[in-house]
C-alpha cells in the first residue's frame, strides 16, 4: 500500500502541476503500474476516486456510487495493460466509469436517480451574475430558487446530456476530454451541452422575466 508520505507527497504534486504536467504524471504513474508497481495505481485511484464517485452520482444513486466508482476503478486495473497513453488517463477513466454506471443501471432495470448539484448559484449559466451585488432577501431567494430549478431540470435530463453538461460545467473538460469520456465525436458533445443548456433556460424563463 501507499504510506502517507507518499499520499501527501502525490497530492502536493497534483496540486502544483498544470494539466499539461498532471497527465505526464499520470502517464508516469500508469507506466509504473504496467510495470508491476502496485503503489502507482494507488496513487492513481487516491488522485482520482473522489472525483470517479462524483461523476457516477449523476448517474446513479448516491448509496450505489462507492460501489459503482470501485468495480470502475477494478475494470481500469485489469484493462491497463492494454493503455496505451493515447488519450488522458482521467479521460480513459472517466469513459470506463460513465458505462460502469451505465451497465449498472440496466442491471437495475431502472432509471438514473435523481440528486442534488451544486451549481454555484448557477452563474455556470450566467443568469445571477447581475444578483451577486444585489445583498437582499429577495435577491437571496431567487438565486435558491434558480439553483433549485437548474439542479432538477439537470437531473431530470436523459443521461447521456446530463454527463455531457455535468463534465463541461462541474468538472471542466474540454469538449475534446468529454467526447473521448464518452466515447462520441465532439460535435455530439457540443450538441448535447447545447440542448442540456437550453432546457434549463427554458426552465428559468419564468423566474427572470421581471428581474
Amino acid at each position: 500500500m501507499t504510506t502517507s508520505d507518499e499520499i501527501r507527497n502525490a497530492d502536493d504534486a497534483t496540486d502544483q502541476a498544470p494539466r499539461s504536467s498532471q497527465r505526464d504524471i499520470d502517464q508516469a504513474l500508469v507506466e509504473r503500474a504496467q510495470a508491476g508497481d502496485s503503489r502507482a495505481f494507488d496513487a492513481l485511484v487516491i488522485k482520482y476516486q473522489q472525483r470517479v464517485i462524483q461523476l457516477v452520482s449523476r448517474l446513479v444513486s448516491e448509496a450505489d456510487a462507492p460501489d459503482v466508482a470501485q468495480e470502475a476503478f477494478i475494470k481500469a486495473y485489469r484493462a491497463l495493460p492494454n493503455f496505451r497513453g493515447q488519450s488522458a488517463f482521467y479521460t480513459w477513466l472517466y469513459r470506463i466509469a460513465v458505462n460502469t454506471a451505465k451497465n449498472h443501471l440496466v442491471s437495475r432495470k431502472r432509471r438514473p436517480a435523481g440528486q442534488d448539484i451544486d451549481v454555484q448559484d448557477a452563474e455556470l449559466y450566467g443568469h445571477t451574475e447581475h444578483l451577486s451585488d444585489q445583498a437582499s432577501p429577495e435577491a437571496d431567494l431567487l438565486s435558491e430558487e434558480i439553483r433549485q430549478v437548474v439542479a432538477a431540470t439537470i437531473d431530470a435530463l436523459p443521461p447521456d446530456l446530463r454527463t455531457a453538461i455535468s463534465l463541461r460545467e462541474f468538472d471542466g473538460l474540454s469538449y475534446e476530454d468529454i467526447a473521448n469520456a464518452m466515447n462520441c465525436p465532439v460535435g455530439t458533445v457540443r450538441s448535447r451541452i447545447f440542448r442540456a443548456r437550453a432546457a434549463v433556460d427554458e426552465k428559468l424563463k419564468p423566474l427572470l422575466e421581471h428581474v
